[in-house]
């Protein structure tokens, strides 16, 4: 592993290197987006050069998925795969009953649609993202861009009803100009401080109107594998309740040409 990667990175790349394991010929594989799950890919692009794997893959963004066909990985799209065996992501938080919180890299529609139509989902992290009680990274929401001001005053209305310990919401920007998810849609980002009941946060969320999607995962997460940056992961499986730890492979440097 390089020894040029943070502890955090370190962290990640363990995580990433251990789940792309699971990935088997012959599968149908939702691809995350996010800087863990570009170390996921590029492990797998290796496994396709190295050992002649072969699967499909449904990435979840157009970042993931020009960097799949770089790699060598055969891309789909989700009605071409039709049901994916497994789907392998990162997330921004998660807490002990594996719920997550993702869109800080921009695809959470994508993502909870192709996490939803696996029979598995995978989240590979480290050890950062782990949280007693979700909300202290702000939640995304994907909304429509025409009245988004209404919608957003919507929600802050809706806030002050629910269990959070802060309700600033901002218009996430790229640059000078509002964020463009790949749908052609702008995000808010909630700046909630922790969110008491997720679930409800959740429902309340998708029923207001201009509101496409929320980047609470909650029921979603199967599986979470954590890295560390000694080269461990852990592995909790929500339904067996077991907890395992193993050494990733510690190939060679997959990292020269990523930003990181």
């Amino acid at each position: 592993m390089s020894t040029d990667l943070s502890p955090i990175d370190k962290a990640k790349y363990a995580a990433a290197r251990r789940a792309s394991e699971m990935v088997e010929d012959g599968m149908r594989v939702g691809l995350g987006t996010g800087s863990t799950a570009a170390w996921l890919v590029r492990c797998l692009g290796e496994r396709v050069r190295d050992e002649g794997l072969r699967f499909r893959a449904v990435p979840t963004s157009t970042r993931t998925a020009e960097l799949a066909r770089e790699v060598g990985i055969e891309v789909v799209s989700l009605g071409d795969a039709g049901w994916l065996e497994l789907t392998i992501d990162g997330a921004d938080e998660f807490d002990a009953d594996l719920s997550l919180i993702k869109g800080g890299g921009g695809a959470l529609l994508h993502e909870k649609i192709v996490a939803t139509a696996s029979d598995q989902m995978v989240v590979i992290a480290d050890a950062a993202k782990e949280v007693d009680t979700l909300g202290r990274f702000p939640l995304p929401v994907e909304v429509i861009g025409f009245g988004w001001q209404a919608t957003q005053a919507l929600i802050e209305e809706a806030l002050a009803s629910l269990d959070v310990d802060g309700r600033d919401t901002k218009l996430r920007m790229d640059g000078d100009a509002p964020y463009t998810t790949d749908e052609g849609n702008r995000i808010l980002d909630l700046q909630l401080g922790r969110i008491g009941d997720p679930r409800q946060m959740a429902l309340v969320l998708n029923q207001i109107p201009g509101v496409v999607e929320n980047g609470l995962f909650i029921d979603i997460c199967d599986r979470v594998m954590i890295g560390h940056s000694d080269g461990r992961v852990e592995t909790r499986d929500l339904a067996t309740g077991t907890v395992t730890e193993d050494q990733a492979d510690e190939g060679g440097n997959l990292f020269t040409d990523l930003d990181g």
